[in-house]
């Protein structure tokens, strides 16, 4: 049986009130994703006390991304199919379980299954939060929606390793399971305002969505651990999965989404804008460490105002983005990443405060451009369409955030016998065409598709 029959299927419900709502899914994003970024820096604490290597170690951050990337597809898939409260109290009540697990985890194989259940709960909210938008927010509101979000998203970056290196030094690194369950008071609230949605019996895709995890995961760590054996097993997966999605009726994911050229386009764009993201959030405490001698506190200082200043601007930037359009937003967006790649591959090395002052710069651009494009992307979705193409969506861009870091560790193990400096500066020259490719498909998309006004024929 590659199918299962839902009758908690969603095609519509109630009102909701998005200047409650909204406000309060995003404090409920931040603590999720802050979640993400506060282990990083209670690696080594975490090597050294349970004696472990470097190599399992990485798996505490990266199995979370990989499971995290897969879960955030899923959920948003699933919501076409169940309630958002349903989904979203699974979500919540798996992160509960994982928190409480690791809080207590005293030995690696327990924390690392704790940190994989927190991901598959994890997901739930990132995910669903941009389906809400979508389904529940007029489009005139809809870019201050997604920019709550994204402010959420871009201050959980930020804070996310002032407060892990914080609560790691002074309370241990399993206090940080303890800053998920913030979000628990959240629960109530959000149960209470989501809308009831109306059921259908739908028919669901378990082996697509089963092809979908292999493919992707099997990628993921192929390129995290330059696998060879793993690449092919994406490879063969992936023919297998376009195989089954061509005969199934329901597939897991629409083949109808990769016909279209304009949507096509837009995942090109989202790929590209997390390679640049997550290269930046990996090279620049690198380099503050090993440039600039900083601790994991004051790392967390340079970066934290580029990180306030994203999430002040983003609310500013949904309003002008409802009434302005996406397209302002994109096209500056792109064209400042790429100034500030081209400055630190000039300036790096001049003084710590050109990284603070490129994040500056840097971070609310990034901001600019990821809310732009999560309400473009929603603008064009038909409603049945909507959990399957954000889902992808989202997932492209945890495929480019983790091909990144990949990428740039493989980059800087072959520099090593160029100085710190030179390597640095090579990486962000490197990653200006990015930041240009991906400008240049979003200018072909608004020429093809009529990108500034009309939606597309799927």
């Amino acid at each position: 049986m590659s199918k299962a029959v839902f009758t908690t299927g969603m095609i519509g419900g109630d009102k909701m009130n998005d200047k409650i709502v909204m406000p309060v899914w995003s404090i409920g994003a931040f603590l999720v994703l802050m979640n993400t970024t506060m282990f990083n820096v209670a690696i080594p604490s975490i090597i050294q006390e349970l004696q472990i290597t470097a190599g399992p170690g990485s798996w505490i951050v990266s199995g979370y991304s990989i499971v995290f990337a897969l879960s955030t597809m899923i959920y948003s898939r699933l919501s076409d199919f169940i309630p958002i409260r349903t989904l979203l109290s699974v979500g919540l009540g798996l992160l509960g379980i994982s928190s409480i697990l690791g809080y207590i985890a005293h030995h690696f194989d327990i924390l690392l299954a704790a940190r994989l259940l927190q991901a598959s709960g994890a997901g739930s909210v990132p995910g669903l939060g941009m389906v809400l938008a979508r389904r529940y927010v007029p489009y005139e509101r809809r870019g201050r929606a997604v920019s709550m979000i994204a402010s959420g998203v871009a201050l959980a970056f930020g804070l996310g390793p002032v407060v892990g290196g914080t609560i790691t030094e002074f309370i241990g690194w399993n206090g940080l399971f303890l800053v998920t369950c913030l979000v628990f008071p959240l629960a109530p609230i959000l149960w209470k305002l989501l809308p009831k949605e109306s059921r259908r019996e739908v028919r669901f895709d378990i082996l697509g969505a089963a092809l979908t995890a292999v493919v992707t995961g099997s990628l993921l760590v192929a390129v995290q651990q330059k696998s060879a054996v793993l690449l092919l097993v994406s490879l063969l997966s992936l023919t297998c999965s376009i195989w089954h999605f061509r005969r199934v009726k329901e597939p897991f994911l629409q083949p109808v989404l990769f016909r279209n050229s304009g949507y096509r386009k837009l995942l090109f764009i989202a790929f590209c804008a997390f390679v640049l993201n997550m290269s930046m959030l990996f090279l620049m405490p690198l380099a503050l460490a090993g440039i600039f001698h900083k601790e994991a506190a004051a790392i967390g200082i340079v970066l934290f105002p580029g990180a306030m200043l994203s999430a002040l601007l983003a609310r500013l930037f949904g309003h002008w983005i409802d009434r302005y359009g996406n397209y302002p937003f994109l096209l500056c967006g792109h064209i400042l990443l790429a100034v500030v790649m081209v400055v630190l591959s000039l300036f790096i090395h001049v003084s710590a405060c050109v990284i603070l002052v490129g994040y500056l710069i840097y971070a609310p651009s990034f901001s600019a451009v990821t809310s732009a494009l999560s309400n473009e992307v929603s603008r064009i979705l038909p409603k049945e369409l909507i959990g399957s193409g954000i889902g992808l969506t989202q997932l492209s861009q945890f495929i480019g955030g983790t091909f990144a870091v990949a990428a740039c560790g493989i980059l800087l193990v072959g520099l090593g016998s160029q100085p710190l400096v030179s390597s640095f500066q090579y990486i962000c020259l490197l990653l200006l065409p990015v930041a240009l490719g991906s400008l240049f498909m979003y200018i072909w998309y608004v020429k093809k598709e009529g990108g500034r006004q009309n939606t597309l024929s799927f």
